[in-house]
């Protein structure tokens, strides 16, 4: 904490003169504008500002009018002034990474009004004028000294980045034939002609058409182009989606206004439907912002209590995921309440033997430690404290949780109370499965097509 002293309007003698120096940065841009709400495209987009008149990204003026007005209120007269009138000529752009050194002399002044002229000058690291003019001030009567405030810290993150990743990753890619089942509500068709029109998917409208075109009309779309199947509603239109499937029609399935369990009955029938050697499970790709790496959360949908077999098999499909998204050896946490191994918390014992099976190579592609309490898994700060000594901790890509109700509950907090973007998808059967909820936004919608589409086309590359 630092003292900040005001010079009153006898101590301000003409020619007296206070600077302040900052560098710019991409973080003050995106400060200014989200305090003024002016979101400049000359600093907010590059495509833009590069076409501009500057030819760069280049801050907000008036963020150099801030600065001057922080030497005012802060140095020279300093506290218990009143700003009256400020006139400012702008010459060149405040071009990101500049140092800007801001100054302010003290001019004529008033002794009946106690106002002073201050003139202002904001200079770059070449000494060239970026701004000049003048402020006209009342300057304090009385002597002020006073601690500065502290400013609160502020993190800016951006929500969703990481599916702005993927959706990047998979611009290139032949987009997915999709069946989209049951898409008779406007929320789950939009998210498949939005998936559609960023080239992640070419779907396949499967269910009543009457349905779907009165989905489309209440969400004003035109479904000029798409192709629907038409089918009943629910079971029959997951039956018949994945009939396209097994016909070669379709590379994957996207879950429209149907339950959860309809699709994944037909998914799973015995005669006719999509199973592999392998068990089906659930991942949740999540964006949480304040976490440095992408976070996948499995089983949250699917398995309801997980024996050990089928956990070794959750962990699989989650590790293959991860290598076609292109993290070449995910860090996997095997979940409990502690992180020690006891018979009395079954989660503990599967997880021990879990790391035993990959040691043995029955569990390939990554790196398992458990069990892990949650906070050992994400903090390494708080694995030290415990003394746990792992690859894992600390920076874990995988999350194994103990059963379904443990993963949706985390899940869902995580989305609902740290501002995480959560897209989900089905793995295990023989095309990837988008598992939407009707809750989701547009871009976890689009993040979970652009996994599937990665997925798809990285198993293809495999097998061939």
């Amino acid at each position: 904490m630092t003292l900040i002293e005001n010079k009153t309007f006898d101590e301000l003698l003409p020619g007296a003169s206070a600077q302040l120096v900052r560098t710019l940065t991409h973080q003050d841009i995106e400060l200014f504008a989200l305090m003024s709400g002016d979101a400049c495209p000359a600093g907010m987009d590059d495509v833009l500002s590069s076409s501009d008149l500057f030819h760069q990204s280049a801050a907000h003026g008036m963020w150099a009018a801030a600065l001057i007005s922080t030497v005012l209120g802060t140095q020279l007269p300093g506290p218990g002034m009143t700003y009256v009138d400020q006139t400012l000529h702008f010459h060149r752009p405040l071009a990101l990474g500049d140092t800007l050194t801001v100054t302010v002399t003290v001019g004529d002044k008033d002794t009946a009004t106690r106002r002073v002229t201050m003139a202002c000058r904001v200079s770059n690291q070449c000494d060239d004028d970026v701004v000049t003019g003048t402020a006209e001030v009342i300057a304090p009567a009385e002597k002020i000294s006073r601690m500065r405030a502290a400013l609160p810290q502020v993190v800016l993150q951006e929500k969703g980045r990481r599916y702005h990743h993927l959706i990047e990753m998979a611009q290139g890619l032949e987009p997915l034939q999709t069946a989209v089942v049951d898409p008779t509500d406007s929320v789950s068709l939009l998210g498949a002609v939005e998936a559609a029109r960023a080239g992640l998917i070419v779907p396949l409208l499967v269910g009543p058409e009457d349905g779907i075109r009165a989905a489309a009309a209440q969400a004003r779309l035109d479904l000029g182009g798409y192709e629907i199947v038409p089918s009943g509603p629910g079971a029959t239109a997951a039956a018949r989606a994945v009939a396209l499937v097994r016909a070669g029609r379709a590379e994957a399935l996207m879950k429209g206004a149907l339950h959860t369990d309809a699709l994944m009955h037909a998914v799973v029938d015995a005669a006719g439907g999509l199973r592999t050697e392998r068990r089906l499970s659930h991942v949740f790709a999540i964006d949480a912002p304040g976490y440095p790496r992408p976070l996948f959360v499995t089983d949250a949908a699917i398995n309801i209590y997980p024996t050990l077999a089928d956990k070794r098999d959750i962990i699989q499909n989650a590790i293959d995921l991860t290598h076609a998204l292109g993290i070449a050896e995910p860090r996997v946490a095997i979940l409990s309440a502690v992180e020690t191994v006891t018979e009395k918390i079954r989660s503990t014992l599967d997880a021990a033997a879990l790391c035993k099976m990959a040691d043995r190579g029955q569990i390939t592609g990554g790196i398992l430690d458990g069990p892990l309490a949650f906070d050992n898994a994400v903090s390494l700060a708080a694995a030290k404290t415990k003394h746990i000594v792992s690859p894992v901790a600390g920076r874990a890509d995988i999350f194994v949780v103990p059963d379904l109700e443990a993963g949706n509950m985390l899940a869902k907090q995580l989305e609902y109370l740290a501002q995480a973007e959560v897209a989900g998808i089905v793995l295990g059967a023989r095309v990837p499965i988008v598992l939407t909820s009707r809750a989701d936004k547009t871009l976890a919608r689009l993040g979970s097509c652009a996994i599937a589409l990665l997925l798809a086309r990285h198993n293809a590359g495999v097998r061939s």
